[in-house]
């Protein structure tokens, strides 16, 4: 009974001890404090531990120390847990400048930390400071003076500029500016074929305008890639002016018409109305005249007379219709 006691005990100190020793080596890396010293790299286990109380990856500080170490760079723990506390990729720092090292390009850890910090791949940029980008525009179109449409595609070869990467513009601002000189150029050149025959002329136009001021590049050379023909943009214009020009000259049209029609029909109206009244005037006659015989103001001999003088008056109009048809018939023969 007391060996079965004995043999329980020892397997529950055993169990502990596994237990203990679990969570020591899961909390304190030990084979990464082997791993720096084996490497040259003096960390010591209660700067470890110390990361671990922080919430800092012990690996993602140790393991690009060593990388630096190795390269010849002269980091300490606090500068790499400093930028990893604040945001920044520690690993792609030390690559940056393990990379600018190699390359013989001036560039320190807070530089670099900067960089990275404010949102800039600092590798990328190292990379680019040695091996240059090549940034193509899309198609551009600009018009000539002689109303040719040209456009023009360009290949902007350029270089990171360390120095300017903090607060520097981007590659939307090299294309936007190439893109504005380009329209510039062409839209200077008295006729399209200029631009044709001398494609170069944009790339000396643009590279004389210091593009690359206040960017996070520099520009090496501006190649024109393509140059087409477009469309008559002037010819258009033109045309479009036409037919404008056409339109409102009809409407004025149809506006005088309507003018003349509205004025005939006033015109047609007020006949109609004087018509109407020497009718009634005329209608009034025979009563004004027997008004004068009862009254006595006219006699039967005026009545008859004035007869006479309308009997005649009518003969007089039927010889003169007569003959003018007389006359209207021999010119016709």
């Amino acid at each position: 009974m007391d060996m079965d006691s004995s043999m329980i005990s020892l397997i529950f100190m055993v169990a502990v001890v596994i237990v203990i020793l679990s969570v020591f080596f899961s909390f304190v890396p030990v084979m990464l404090w082997i791993s720096a010293l084996a490497s040259g790299v003096n960390v010591g286990i209660i700067t470890l531990v110390a990361m671990r109380l922080r919430r800092v990856t012990p690996a993602r500080i140790v393991n690009p120390l060593i990388k630096a170490r190795k390269a010849g760079i002269d980091l300490n723990t606090n500068q790499l847990e400093s930028h990893f506390l604040s945001g920044g990729n520690v690993d792609r720092v030390v690559d940056a400048l393990v990379a600018a090292q190699r390359a013989d390009i001036p560039l320190g850890f807070e530089r670099a930390a900067a960089i990275d910090l404010a949102g800039r791949d600092v590798l990328q940029a190292v990379q680019m400071s040695v091996n240059p980008k090549v940034i193509e525009t899309p198609v551009i179109a600009a018009v000539a003076m002689d109303g040719i449409e040209v456009k023009a595609k360009a290949k902007v070869t350029v270089r990171a500029n360390i120095d300017r990467l903090v607060g520097g513009a981007g590659e939307e601002t090299i294309i936007a500016r190439v893109g504005e000189g380009i329209v510039t150029t062409i839209g200077s050149s008295q006729f399209h074929k200029d631009v044709l025959e001398n494609p170069d002329r944009i790339s000396q136009t643009v590279l004389n305008k210091g593009l690359d001021s206040g960017t996070a590049f520099e520009i090496l050379s501006i190649d024109i890639a393509d140059v087409d023909v477009g469309k008559n943009i002037g010819a258009i214009l033109q045309t479009d002016q036409a037919e404008a020009d056409k339109r409102i000259a009809q409407a004025k049209a149809e506006e005088r018409r309507a003018m003349a029609v509205a004025t005939e029909q006033e015109m047609k109206a007020r006949v109609e109305e004087m018509k109407a009244k020497v009718v009634e005037a005329e209608a009034e006659v025979p009563m004004a005249l027997a008004e004068a015989l009862r009254t006595g103001k006219l006699g039967v001999m005026d009545y008859y007379n004035m007869q006479n003088i309308m009997a005649d008056t009518t003969m007089r109009e039927a010889f003169g219709n007569t003959n003018d048809r007389k006359k209207n018939d021999t010119d016709k023969k």
